[in-house]
């Protein structure tokens, strides 16, 4: 369902995110992500002169590399415009995710490591949301092999990952009851903290 009708208004900005998954032929799966911002209209920086409409602001992109598991093998960033000449300095603690683990905590995981002045706000937002790219690509595939070679699915005492996650995987809802019954109705095991334990 399309949006409501705007009010009358002027064009300015336009930030496009793509991101793309792919497994490849020697079993990893890549992740990537491309982002950039352009104006409609001329603007004038101190660090770029003058920067005709439709020039990228940011230019940006990302690839990741994942096991099975989701731990970031590899990881590669380009910075192909950016605001400033410094922000190219942003590149190189990228690095500091290979081994991380796409998973609970994810946001934290990144902020530990490359959080404030220690990487680039718009890589880190990036990656942040390569999270669900990486489980839109990765699971259903590996499923879709799974069947075509024929290999009956492991049971499990746990929900899939995304069940309890959104309205439409509601634990309670329509949808968990009919792909899932199994765990319509699941309740998640409280995990005490130590403040909470006394």
């Amino acid at each position: 369902m399309p949006l409501s009708a705007p009010q009358s208004r002027t064009h300015l900005h336009t930030r496009n995110v793509v991101y793309r998954g792919y497994h490849r032929d020697d079993g990893l799966w890549d992740i990537e992500a491309e982002m950039t911002d352009v104006k409609t209209y001329a603007l004038e920086r101190s660090e770029r002169g003058l920067m005709p409409p439709g020039t990228p602001v940011h230019d940006l992109a990302i690839r990741v590399t994942l096991d099975d598991g989701m731990t970031i093998r590899a990881i590669s960033s380009a910075m192909t415009h950016t605001p400033f000449g410094e922000c190219q300095q942003g590149n190189d603690p990228m690095q500091k995710m290979v081994g991380a683990t796409i998973g609970a905590g994810w946001r934290y995981t990144i902020d530990r490591a490359i959080g404030g002045a220690d990487g680039c706000t718009h890589l880190r937002e990036m990656l942040f949301n390569m999270a669900t790219a990486a489980y839109q690509t990765i699971p259903s595939y590996r499923e879709r092999l799974r069947r075509k070679a024929g290999v009956p699915a492991a049971p499990s005492a746990e929900p899939p990952f995304y069940v309890g996650k959104c309205i439409g995987w509601a634990f309670d809802g329509p949808v968990v009851q009919r792909h899932h019954p199994e765990f319509a109705g699941w309740q998640p095991i409280k995990r005490v903290s130590k403040t909470e334990a006394g």
